[in-house]
This record gives C-alpha cells, sequence and structure tokens, in this order.
C-alpha cells in the first residue's frame, strides 16, 4: 500500500511502478517531453501536477493531445530526425504516469496512429578484430567490461547490480579456471544465471586486485565496477575519486565509457547525411555478438537461459540442471574468448603438435612406400639387364654367323630378324623380333 505522502505526489506515484535504475532515469526524461510539448512550464513536478489536475478535469483534452503529440513525432520520423523507435518509449512514459494517477483514457485508440516499427534492427554485431581494438583503450575498465558483455551476453544494466560475491569462478580437476559463473540482477524478479569465460574471469580478478593494491578494502559486497581514482602525483585537471572510497559505476557511466572508447579507438565515426543509427551498437552489440556465437556450438535453448529470455511455454518441460549448461557452454568457449591467452595458446600447441605427429606418420608411411617401390624397381632392372646380356650374347653370335648356328640350323627369319621369347611380370609369354642389321656387334667378341 502506498504511503500518504507518496500518494499526494503524482511524480512519486509514477517512479513506484518503475523498477529498473535506467529506466527511473529515463521515464522521467520521456515523460517531460509531452510535458514540454504542452506548454506547461514549471520544474518537472510542478508540470507533473498541473497536468494531472486538468486531466482530471478534461480527460478528452488529454487523449487529444496525446495524438497530438504522436503525429508530431511521426512526421519528424518521416524527416528522418528521430528513429521510429523512440516514439513508443515516449507513449511508454505518459501512459503508465496516467495508469498511476487513474486517468483513463482510450489507449488503442492512441495507439493505433504511431508509425509501424521494425522487430528487429538492421545493425550488426561487431567483429572479433572490432572489440580487440576496442579493449586496447587505455582505460583498466574497458577490458574487463567488454570481456564479460561479450562472454556472458549480459545487459548493460546488469552492472548496476553486479557485486563481486555474484562472480563464482568455476575450476576443473586439474584446479584450473574453465569459466565463472555470474549472478544476474540479484534480488530483482527478473534474476537468473549465465556464465563467463575464463578469459573475462581472469580480467576482472586483475580489475578487482589492482583496486585492492591501492588500499580498496575488496569484499564480495564491493561492486565489479567502480569510479577511477588517482594513480601518480601528476595533478588532472579531471576531478577524481579515492581508491579507498570506492562510487559505484552505474550502467549510464559505462555506456558513456563504451562510447568515449569507440570514439577514440576510430570505431566511431559521424554518420553520413540521413543515416540514423551506426552499424552496431555500443553495448547492444556485445550481446548480440554472444548470441551469435555461442549458438555455433551451443543448444539454442541453454543460449536463451544464459541471456535471461523467456522461453515460454518450454520453461515448463525443459529444466536442465546448472551444471548441464555449464558443460554445453563450455563448447563455446573458445568462440567467445577475444583475446589469446595462455588456456587457447596451449590449445593451439598441443593442436599443433597433434597435427604435426599425425604428419610424420603419414610421412614415414610414404617414405616406405617409395621404398619398397625403388627396391622391387631394382630388382627388375637387374633382371632386365641379366636379360639384354643374354640378348646381345645372341645378337652378337647371329652378327658374325650372318644368322647361321652350326651347318643347318638358322637363327633369321626371311627379314633378317631374330626371334626373342620370354615372359613378362604377369607370368604372359611374349615374343619380340628384332632386326638383325640394325645391330653393331663386335666379331671378334662374338664366339663359336
Amino acid at each position: 500500500m502506498l504511503s500518504t505522502s507518496i500518494a499526494k505526489d503524482p511524480m512519486a506515484v509514477f517512479l513506484y511502478a518503475v523498477k529498473s535504475p535506467e529506466s527511473k532515469r529515463q521515464y522521467p526524461r520521456r515523460f517531460k517531453m509531452f510535458l514540454d510539448f504542452l506548454g506547461i512550464d514549471g520544474s518537472l513536478k510542478e508540470q507533473a501536477e498541473e497536468f494531472l489536475r486538468n486531466a482530471k478535469q478534461d480527460p478528452e483534452w488529454v487523449q487529444n493531445s496525446l495524438i497530438q503529440f504522436v503525429s508530431y513525432h511521426n512526421e519528424r520520423a518521416k524527416r528522418g530526425e528521430i528513429s521510429v523507435s523512440t516514439i513508443p518509449n515516449y507513449y511508454r512514459a505518459t501512459k503508465l504516469f496516467c495508469e498511476m494517477n487513474d486517468i483513463v483514457l482510450g489507449w488503442k485508440k492512441i495507439a493505433r496512429g504511431m508509425a509501424r516499427v521494425r522487430k528487429a534492427a538492421n545493425d550488426r554485431a561487431p567483429t572479433l578484430e572490432e572489440i580487440q581494438h576496442l579493449i586496447e583503450y587505455p582505460d583498466r575498465r574497458i577490458k574487463p567490461i567488454v570481456n564479460t558483455m561479450v562472454s556472458s551476453g549480459i545487459r548493460i544494466g546488469a552492472w548496476d547490480y553486479l557485486q563481486w560475491k555474484h562472480v563464482s569462478p568455476i575450476a576443473n580437476d586439474n584446479g584450473e579456471i574453465v569459466a565463472a559463473r555470474l549472478l544476474v540482477y540479484a534480488g530483482d524478479p527478473e534474476e537468473y544465471y549465465s556464465f563467463i569465460t575464463s578469459e573475462a574471469y581472469n580480467s576482472l580478478k586483475d580489475w578487482m586486485d589492482f583496486r585492492a593494491s591501492y588500499g580498496e578494502n575488496i569484499s564480495g559486497e564491493s561492486w565489479v565496477m567502480r569510479d577511477i581514482w588517482q594513480t601518480t602525483n601528476i595533478t588532472y585537471g579531471a576531478n577524481l575519486g579515492l581508491a579507498t572510497c570506492p562510487i559505484r559505476l552505474k550502467s549510464s557511466g559505462i555506456k558513456r565509457l563504451l562510447e568515449r572508447a569507440l570514439w577514440e579507438q576510430g570505431l566511431r565515426r559521424p554518420l553520413a547525411k540521413g543515416v540514423r543509427r551506426h552499424e552496431w551498437k555500443a553495448a547492444h552489440g556485445f550481446r548480440k555478438y554472444y548470441k551469435s556465437h555461442a549458438e555455433q556450438v551451443m543448444k539454442p535453448i541453454n543460449v536463451e537461459i544464459t541471456m535471461g529470455h523467456n522461453i515460454g511455454l518450454s520453461e515448463s518441460y525443459y529444466r536442465p540442471t546448472q551444471q548441464e549448461v555449464l558443460q554445453d557452454y563450455l563448447k563455446a568457449v573458445d568462440n567467445l574468448t577475444i583475446g589469446v591467452d595462455k588456456a587457447v595458446l596451449q590449445k593451439q600447441v598441443d593442436r599443433i603438435k597433434q597435427e604435426t605427429k599425425d604428419n610424420e606418420y603419414v610421412i614415414r608411411g610414404k617414405l616406405q612406400e617409395k621404398d619398397e617401390e625403388i627396391r622391387s624397381m631394382k630388382e627388375d632392372l637387374s633382371s632386365m639387364r641379366s636379360q639384354m646380356n643374354d640378348v646381345l650374347e645372341v645378337l652378337k653370335i647371329a652378327k658374325s654367323k650372318d644368322g647361321m648356328l652350326g651347318k643347318d640350323r638358322t637363327m633369321l627369319d626371311g627379314n633378317r630378324r631374330v626371334t626373342f621369347g620370354y615372359v613378362d611380370n604377369n607370368n604372359q609369354i611374349v615374343e619380340e623380333e628384332i632386326p638383325l642389321d640394325g645391330v653393331e656387334v663386335n666379331a671378334g667378341s662374338a664366339t663359336d
């Protein structure tokens, strides 16, 4: 039940219904866009109170004003001044204020006039090379932020809840860290679990150890992301915090940090005329990277679970244990690793060693086959030489005796050719006819 003080403040009643810190920041600003459109002066609190008084007296005025407001922004979207997807954001904030303050309107009638929004944006996920270039930005927080978001798919708003106790390393039987478990949105109805790679965990651990080395008392209650502090005696123009007095870095601050890094690293450039969006979103792009790379080896439904998505009716029947999801996640670790850490290098070395061993085995087999072929060829050559020597001896005799052997035995046919017969490798009898006149024989070498 609302307290009396809250019930009397329309803005307090409005914010009572807003749960996430990011929405608490965005919704008042979006509602104020409508109040400014109506021309109501004063602070946001004063504007809201005056709007509520007028709305109670004339609800039809509110409904017509909202239709005009939506039409105005539809025209802006056509001119390319804003994205079509921005209009529902203004509408939802105003609708929530009205509903929480008992202003009854024909919301379906108002919503019908809104320009249709694409259900899926046409932006892409960043490439591995772009992510690797981004984490070179000289802020110690960038690497753990990016590695964590890429390997778990968490939304940027999850950083508002993430404390060190929500990051639990997972070791294998040899005591090596293979992954870590994340408790996302801890204590919130939307709470779920996910995992990060050993690379991401090590970058978070290095960040926490760095903070501890400057005197911060690190405990399970420590926020994973905090403000920066002066680490040298050089005086900077910026206002830096104290190492021993950490201030949580909110998701809005993390988003600004990512945007700053993208521009500084040359990954963001001014948009061309008429273009409203960059190729990939600063924070949500990492979520897309996780989904597209994890699904290459994981079960799609397990990817959805680790992203905190509602899996619909399947949730009533498909209930894998965290260990089962972890085993599936470990298949995707290589796909989600951004840098080249020791574990990845070791896997590459082991794979190269195995490939080398296999290649050596194949080479030895091929060499052995060649040796056998050479040995067989040598034996055949030796046999052929022996046969040729026999042939030459016969030809020498035939040449010296003009084809006559003794008084009445002739070796030659009518064309003065000698016929020889031999058995080939297939045990077939082969006859060859050799013209005697084409053979040069030293007569003195022939024997009678």
